[in-house]
């Protein structure tokens, strides 16, 4: 796939359910809990692109300690690119900061931006800490305190924003993965209209029924937009372009040179120019380098 999304959440939320309904893949469901004891992999495809979705085994408080297989589910977590939260609606609060706790605690952050620090080890000079906004929390013989703790004496820090001491042990530490995140609520079915319209207004949150199908055009927008992925289409030459089967690339990693390499290593090789259409590009074609940025649903020809 293109992407990948893995489904966390507490035994007999829906899961398996949902997985079955958006991917069309069986995956064993039945009333009591733990029915999933595996991994179960299946594939959306939308928009032209190929999205793979983890059905992942329920997990339990006390996951990241390794209780009921929990550190093998959150491993799997960590390499999504998206992560959905299934929450029953009926319970939803006490589930969302018992699974936030447990991700946290193993170095995952929910829709969070990796913090604008930026932290050097040296050999010798001693610490140097420099602010380029107030903070309100560090200062010089707190940051000093924290980077004994990891024995580290000499050191060059610009913070460039009013950092928390958990940012700055997230950037010292370097292992944290930064990945978006939905909170599926799931079994709308059995509450009021009203308490609908108050759940609409929670951010990052999508209500759906994965029993009765209900509202998965606005999760499937949702993750979408979340995804932040890129469609290429490729023209040859003196043909039309191929709108059936996009090249998708990240957001951010689009340039022609990333496509060039999605395609084939070698291409890059024999590269000459490429010609363009689309919104990127001032007037179409235009020829560009490998170094230009592409959008979204572009058309590319690339000439060696």
């Amino acid at each position: 796939g293109d992407a990948r999304i893995g489904s966390i959440g507490f035994p007999s939320v829906g899961k398996s359910t949902l997985l079955s309904n958006l991917a069309g893949v069986y995956s064993e469901v039945a009333a009591y809990e733990f029915t999933t004891l595996t991994t179960v992999p299946g594939v959306i495809r939308y928009k032209g692109a190929k999205i793979q979705l983890l059905d992942l085994p329920g997990i339990i408080e006390g996951a990241k300690d390794g209780k009921g297989r929990g550190k093998q589910v959150i491993a799997v977590a960590r390499t999504c690119s998206l992560i959905f939260i299934v929450l029953d609606v009926l319970k939803p609060l006490q589930h969302k900061r018992i699974i936030e706790r447990e991700l946290e605690g193993f170095g995952i952050r929910l829709n969070k931006e990796p913090p604008n620090i930026q932290f050097k080890r040296k050999d010798k000079g001693g610490l140097n800490l420099s602010t380029l906004v107030p903070q309100s929390e560090l200062d010089q013989d707190l940051v000093k305190t924290i980077l004994n703790e990891y024995k580290i004496h000499n050191a060059d820090i610009t913070l460039r924003y009013d950092a928390t001491a958990e940012d700055l042990i997230d950037v010292i530490e370097g292992n944290r993965v930064y990945i978006p995140c939905i909170y599926l609520l799931n079994k709308i079915d059995q509450i009021s209209v009203e308490e609908l319209d108050i759940i609409y207004k929670i951010p990052h949150t999508v209500p759906i029924s994965a029993h009765h199908k209900w509202n998965f055009d606005d999760l499937l927008e949702k993750m979408w937009e979340y995804l932040k992925l890129v469609r290429i289409y490729t023209k040859p030459k003196g043909q039309l372009p191929d709108y059936s089967s996009p090249v998708v690339l990240k957001e951010g990693h689009s340039t022609v040179e990333d496509f060039c390499n999605k395609l084939h290593r070698n291409i890059i090789r024999e590269f000459k120019i490429a010609l363009v259409w689309g919104s990127s590009v001032k007037h179409c074609p235009q020829r560009v380098g490998k170094e230009h940025v592409l959008n979204d649903e572009d058309v590319v020809q690339i000439i060696k």
